[in-house]
């Protein structure tokens, strides 16, 4: 019997549950489609994807495989596959985008397609509330994600061997920039995650100080350092983990076993603020998934009629990391200059742009999806959900970062400010994250933010949002459908 391994976001050998069914079927056709549908995508995220098939191809290489690339709609290359190869069925691993799943559901349709669950921890229909609805809460879903985890999860070993048929039409495998700071692939994935979970880590010279090259047991240390953004605290994995070059319950299995190896109460907590960060991703597919709305409007109704100001010119400036708003700029420019940003930084730009500048949450999150290495339709509609305040369990909207005392408190020598803005880096700590209050004028940089925080401005904004639905709930409760 010969099946067809459909690679999607699974780009791995280890614990890949899709392969594993695929292999007790019989031998294995491993394939990627090049769809059409994702032609406008990111090119950072293109090359990131193209390295990352290219390591997979080598690991299948090694093991007596190869992978098979075609370029169209999956529908028509499978059928085409299918006729080509002979090949029984068709094994995949599930995703839960609204795209993915309309695009599966038309396959299963017509092809012999199975769907095996590999991209979660637990199925999004899994965790649900007693009265069978799901979660829209992060604290109790995450109680309960908690609950279902067994005491050890039984990862799929990498097969020694996979026996792929001959001759098999295959197009060359893309060609792609490399990402010095994030190597694609499985193997480097793996890399990070031991440094992060068990020893020693490799830090870039910049980002050595006083001679000390390496962190020990990062995970320990992450509770501590995870929201400054002149360290680094974070694993750096969610890249790998957007396309699947590392598993879900890879770095879940990791997490678990650093609580139970850890000395003391406190390194335990740290390594369970990592989990409950990897439980976070679940809880937003899982939103997707039920509320697939979220994908284009506001999850919290009431909040769906913002009159937002929408100006193009700060909305560029805000782009292009010239707001005169140190940490801002800096935060912005890093993603521009290398795709990736810390969560935190995340998280004050967000807040800029939308309660600050007004400016509708779903530009921000284009451009996010625009050049993030790990874009992802769920983690990134639920950060700015939350960062807006219109999704599920997010920040209150009434609650506005102020981003001079974030930098200050997450960036307190402007390491962080100076590494991205050049034009500041002569400037003292103290001084460093509003320049403007001192009379500090930089060549090149704004000698003023450009735009003075309102809250009042923005607070009206939302109970104008507010009122509107309430008003259009009042007119349908008269006025009930036919």
């Amino acid at each position: 019997m010969t099946t067809i391994w459909w690679i999607r976001r699974d780009l791995r050998l280890t614990d890949n549950a899709t392969l594993h069914a695929s292999l007790e079927a019989g031998s294995v056709i491993p394939v990627f489609f090049l769809d059409p549908a994702f032609d406008s995508a990111s090119m950072r995220r293109k090359d990131f994807l193209y390295e990352g098939l290219h390591a997979l191809d080598k690991d299948l290489r090694e093991r007596g495989s190869y992978l098979v690339i075609r370029r169209g709609k999956p529908l028509d290359m499978l059928d085409q596959l299918l006729v080509e190869t002979k090949a029984d069925a068709i094994y995949a691993e599930e995703d839960f985008t609204p795209y993915a799943q309309k695009r599966d559901n038309e396959i299963e349709h017509h092809l012999p397609l199975t769907l095996v669950n590999g991209q979660t921890v637990h199925h999004p229909t899994a965790v649900l509330k007693s009265d069978g609805k799901p979660y829209t809460v992060y604290t109790p879903y995450s109680k309960a994600w908690k609950t279902k985890l067994p005491s050890r999860l039984n990862l799929y070993p990498v097969p020694e061997k996979i026996d792929t048929p001959s001759g098999i039409q295959s197009e060359l495998l893309p060609r792609y920039k490399i990402s010095p700071l994030f190597p694609a692939g499985e193997k480097e994935a793996l890399v990070r995650l031991e440094e992060f979970c068990g020893g020693v880590r490799r830090l870039p010279t910049s980002a050595a100080k006083s001679g000390d090259f390496a962190v020990q047991t990062p995970i320990y240390s992450y509770v501590e350092n995870r929201n400054r953004m002149d360290l680094v605290g974070t694993s750096s994995l969610s890249p790998y983990l957007r396309f699947g070059m590392l598993g879900l319950r890879q770095a879940v299995s990791a997490a678990t076993q650093t609580m139970v190896n850890a000395r003391g109460e406190a390194s335990r907590t740290s390594a369970e603020i990592w989990l409950n960060e990897l439980i976070w991703r679940e809880f937003y597919i899982q939103i997707l998934y039920h509320f697939a709305h979220v994908a284009k409007t506001a999850f919290n109704p009431s909040l769906a009629n913002i009159p937002w100001r929408n100006d193009e010119v700060e909305f560029q400036a805000w782009k292009d990391g010239k707001t005169g708003v140190p940490v801002v700029d800096a935060a912005m420019r890093q993603l521009k200059e290398i795709g990736w940003m810390h969560n935190r930084a995340r998280m004050i730009v967000a807040s800029c742009l939308v309660k600050d500048l007004l400016i509708d949450w779903r530009w921000g999150e284009a451009w996010f999806m625009e050049n993030l290495l790990d874009g992802d339709p769920a983690a990134n509609n639920g950060g700015w959900q939350w960062a807006a305040g219109t999704g599920t369990d997010a920040t209150p909207y009434f609650r506005i970062f102020n981003p001079v005392l974030q930098g200050a408190r997450f960036d307190p020598d402007g390491d962080y400010v100076r590494q991205w803005i050049p034009e500041l880096r002569g400037v003292d700590a103290k001084d460093i994250h509003a320049p403007w209050e001192k009379g500090i004028k930089a060549k090149g940089y704004p000698d003023q933010p450009i735009i003075e925080r309102n809250k009042e401005r923005t607070l009206q904004a939302y109970q104008e949002s507010k009122m509107i639905w309430s008003e259009s709930a009042e007119i349908k409760s008269h006025h009930p459908p036919a």
